[in-house]
């Protein structure tokens, strides 16, 4: 096998799961999910059918994403987050042709125990505080918190707080790479 699944793990049929991908005790990868190159599938994890997770995706424990869900390559979801898919659930109405579809885009970092209500796309190495939920879209680089979730900063590719200056240029502390901020829009120079 070209991926490591612990024994307690139950892979459905007609998953297609990356090498070097690791799966721990107790996750079930449900049918037809697309699992990439080098990911790290927690314990107690649960992807539902037909979620595509790219290549080095890191899943925490306790984690449900939910069919909708995509996730590029190098993103981070925290212990015990979690992704909606339905935006009104109830017991008695079957939605499950009403799937909403939410993007999270490369490098984008989701904190612990946040919740991501579904049809909302999660920017390019944005990061996403612990406890947080997030109801609308989240911008490149935007850095969220609180309940619901609002911007307070943006966020450089390493994870560090950029600090821009006036004539709207920051540094990231540990990379050294500068970034620029115009109408509202970061990006990397």
């Amino acid at each position: 096998m070209k991926y490591f699944a612990h024994e307690t793990a139950i892979i459905d049929e007609g998953c297609d799961i990356g090498e070097g991908t690791k799966i721990w005790h107790f996750s079930h990868i449900m049918s037809n999910c697309k699992i990439g190159e080098k990911c790290n599938i927690g314990q107690n994890v649960v992807v539902s059918p037909d979620v595509i997770l790219g290549n080095n995706v890191k899943v925490q424990n306790n984690v449900s994403i939910y069919t909708g869900v995509e996730c590029e390559d190098d993103v981070f979801l925290g212990p015990s987050m979690v992704f909606t898919n339905v935006i009104n659930p109830r017991s008695a109405v079957n939605r499950r042709g009403q799937y909403s579809k939410t993007v999270v885009k490369k490098g984008a970092s989701i904190g612990a125990n946040a919740t991501i209500v579904c049809g909302h796309d999660i920017g390019q190495f944005a990061f996403i505080g612990a406890g947080a939920v997030v109801t609308k879209h989240v911008p490149d680089y935007a850095l969220v918190v609180g309940n619901p979730a609002k911007q307070i900063g943006w966020m450089s590719e390493y994870g560090h707080r950029l600090e821009f200056d006036n004539s709207g240029l920051a540094k990231c502390e540990e990379s050294g790479e500068t970034y620029q901020l115009l109408d509202n829009k970061v990006s990397k120079v």
